[in-house]
């Protein structure tokens, strides 16, 4: 059974006040817990609608029903299950290799799936401008599918860290380079931008090389490629010839 007062904790972690304020996240559906336990997550407590997960230790377990899930769930179609996490402290920047600077993405379906093309494409670090969606927001965590749980994330102001890099900056616009002919490093950062808007004028000033990704298509009305899609498309040039 959910207390009324879990039901508060929990519905109050679906804001990012309240998950910072609590320093916990939540995560649904098996796949993504089960990645979530096997990392170094730390576990709050497991809601579960099944007998499953027998490997957590039964204080930190409840058997629910389907109607108290839907209680606590972000989904308008539950899964079986979700799981309260401890936000741990952000690791140390890892400043080499390609990174993956993020400026003001706003989706957190589009910050998911980057988050697992990079974990894909062997990316260890992502840094974030703190405009960026959170990471910890319920819908950003599902879209991983556990790929949270292999990828280096930091929130920090963009224009600073960039600022103090040494490392060649790369950004994406419509009159860059070719870069299905551009010859591309192993070390560097690499910038996406905004959804509507791209990169920011401040970021674009600091910008070292501009890439483009070139239409095909013969009416050439397309105006842009989702960010996620964009992002694909960059990481497996830049890892193709690695």
């Amino acid at each position: 059974m959910v207390s009324k007062n879990q039901i508060k904790l929990i519905s109050g972690l679906h804001q990012k006040k309240q998950r910072f304020a609590n320093q916990l996240f939540f995560a649904e559906g098996v796949k993504v817990i089960q990645e979530l336990l096997q990392s170094n997550f730390e576990l709050e407590h497991l809601y579960t609608t099944q007998n499953d997960f027998e490997a957590v230790q039964s204080s930190k377990r409840t058997l629910i029903n389907e109607q108290e899930l839907k209680k606590i769930s972000a989904l308008s179609t539950p899964n079986s299950c979700l799981a309260v996490f401890k936000i741990p402290a952000e690791n140390k920047i890892i400043d080499s290799g390609l990174i993956l600077a993020l400026d003001d993405i706003r989706d957190p379906g589009n910050l998911g799936t980057i988050l697992r093309l990079c974990d894909w494409f062997g990316i260890n670090q992502i840094i974030c401008s703190k405009e960026t969606v959170d990471i910890y927001n319920p819908k950003v965590v599902q879209a991983t599918m556990g790929s949270i749980t292999r990828v280096n994330v930091n929130y920090v102001d963009l224009k600073n860290f960039i600022a103090q890099t040494k490392l060649p900056i790369f950004g994406t616009f419509m009159d860059g380079e070719n870069i299905y002919k551009s010859n591309l490093p192993q070390n560097g950062i690499i910038i996406m931008g905004n959804e509507a808007n791209g990169i920011s004028a401040e970021i674009e000033k600091m910008v070292t090389s501009r890439l483009t990704i070139p239409r095909f298509g013969e009416l050439q009305k397309t105006e842009s490629l989702n960010v996620a899609t964009a992002t694909a498309i960059i990481l497996s040039e830049f890892k193709r010839n690695c």
